[in-house]
């Protein structure tokens, strides 16, 4: 267990990643310690880990308390600091919220890290495909360049497509994104991970610890939430199909995401624990494939044998940005980690997951008042 490291903390451990990170590591002989306050609007009523990680430490509480974060942190060989506000479109009116929970959170822990007496060894943090905003492309003209945010005007006369800074032209290709790319994000949730990850890499740089900050792309997989409306168009769009309902595809449907199976994601994650050399390292985890959001939908619908029609509507959303995939040149060259699974083969394996799933909720009211809460706010163009 390379840097000899046996005791590990989580934070948000019993999130999706978290806890099917919990499970491997815990397959492997490492102590694991969950700090997680049980968020309603991602777990429900639930306040219990699944029956598999009955042998794990659990303390039910909260990261921006620093008596709980710092008992939590004692004695940890790493930490590895998923406890985050999630979402693009709630992010852009929970503002302080957001930046209490993510950055102020943050900064608990980087207080430790530089000011405490431990046996912190390694750190990970959750970065986020959001900081990078618009993304990279070619330009003809210009070489590599990244586009500002669209404006609401272009995108409301269907100009999705975003387009050259220094031209104004749209002829642009759309490139992967690698670690050097400018960050700008466009929504206050890219922004607090953006700073999140500056923290900790800094605060590991001046310890002299590893730090790895992992910029996830689209994380889906068996054991999402299913409850959250603000995150994850896989569990919106499944729980659409199943009740037959109309599913609403913003744009004309052609944006697209990178979506990284939660194997890889664990994979990469579980490498970065495991890397030997001591240093501070920006990594993309991704697929490495964009993947267009009406190919989702479609691909839901056909699979589940839904009656439920795909509307195209033009709709969109202020901070959403158009495109993103990466480019994973330099994870594999750093931890050796190079994905395996294909997005139609983890679809599939989902949507059996989902249609396995007793506690599905009944109805998909959160979702439409979630979208009802953006139109109100001036969030949702439709």
């Amino acid at each position: 267990m390379g840097k000899k490291l046996n005791k590990i903390l989580i934070t948000g451990g019993a999130g999706f990643i978290g806890s099917n990170l919990a499970v491997n590591l815990q397959s492997k002989g490492y102590e694991i310690t969950i700090l997680d306050n049980f968020l309603p609007q991602i777990h429900g009523n639930n306040k219990s880990l699944p029956p598999e990680l009955a042998n794990v430490n659990l303390i039910n509480g909260d990261v921006t308390d620093r008596d709980v974060f710092y008992n939590a942190l004692r004695s940890q060989d790493a930490v590895i600091h998923y406890a985050a506000e999630t979402g693009t479109g709630q992010s852009m009116y929970s503002i302080s919220h957001y930046t209490n929970v993510n950055i102020q959170a943050t900064s608990i822990l980087c207080d430790y890290i530089v000011n405490e007496d431990h046996e912190l060894k390694t750190v990970i943090v959750a970065s986020s495909r959001s900081i990078y905003g618009e993304g990279k492309y070619y330009s003809p003209e210009y070489g590599n360049v990244y586009p500002q945010a669209r404006s609401h005007e272009s995108m409301e006369n269907n100009g999705f497509e975003p387009c050259c800074p220094i031209s104004g032209r749209y002829d642009l290709e759309l490139l992967a994104t690698d670690e050097d790319s400018r960050i700008h994000p466009s929504s206050f949730y890219g922004i607090t991970k953006q700073v999140q990850e500056q923290m900790v890499i800094l605060a590991c740089k001046l310890r002299k610890i590893s730090g790895f900050a992992l910029r996830y792309q689209n994380v889906y997989g068996p054991g999402q939430s299913l409850k959250n409306p603000y995150t994850g168009i896989l569990s919106i769009f499944s729980r659409l199909a199943l009740e037959q309902k109309e599913i609403n595809v913003f744009e004309d449907g052609l944006e697209s995401r990178d979506f990284v199976y939660i194997d890889d994601v664990i994979d990469a994650t579980t490498k970065c624990l495991e890397k030997e050399e001591a240093g501070q390292y920006v990594l993309n985890v991704g697929s490495g494939v964009p993947v267009s959001v009406k190919t989702v939908a479609n691909e839901i619908v056909s699979y589940l044998k839904s009656s439920s029609i795909i509307r195209i509507s033009g709709a969109f959303r202020e901070g959403d940005i158009r495109h993103n995939f990466a480019d994973l040149s330099l994870v594999e060259k750093t931890i050796g980690f190079v994905p395996k699974w294909q997005f139609r083969d983890g679809l599939h394996r989902f949507l059996d997951w989902v249609l396995a799933q007793k506690d599905i909720p009944a109805s998909t009211e959160d979702y439409d008042k979630s979208l009802i809460e953006l139109k109100e706010r001036g969030l949702l163009n439709e």
